[in-house]
């Protein structure tokens, strides 16, 4: 008698465990799809973010010529004074 409860049991057991997986999938899938809007989301802000930071940022080329300038200009001022004397 036990074994045929048993069968009973199992057999209520597989729709509930079939309906219950369903769920937790669609709760799953639900996720996933919020996840992918997210990631368009911030791939949208990523590169209206680009596009201002290249609109008012200048190029590395120019920053480059502009330290090569500085460094220069340091080192022509440097050259051009004398050493400090030193205090004894």
């Amino acid at each position: 008698m036990a074994e045929f409860w048993m069968t009973v049991a199992g057999t209520i057991c597989w729709p509930l465990c079939f309906w219950w997986m369903g769920r937790i999938s669609a709760e799953q899938n639900r996720l996933m799809d919020q996840l992918r809007e997210q990631g368009r989301r911030i791939e949208r802000l990523s590169k209206a973010e680009h596009d201002l930071i290249k609109e008012v940022h200048p190029d590395v080329g120019e920053i480059k010529q502009g330290m090569a300038e500085v460094i220069a200009a340091v080192k022509e001022n440097t050259a051009s004074q004398p050493p400090p004397a030193k205090e004894k």
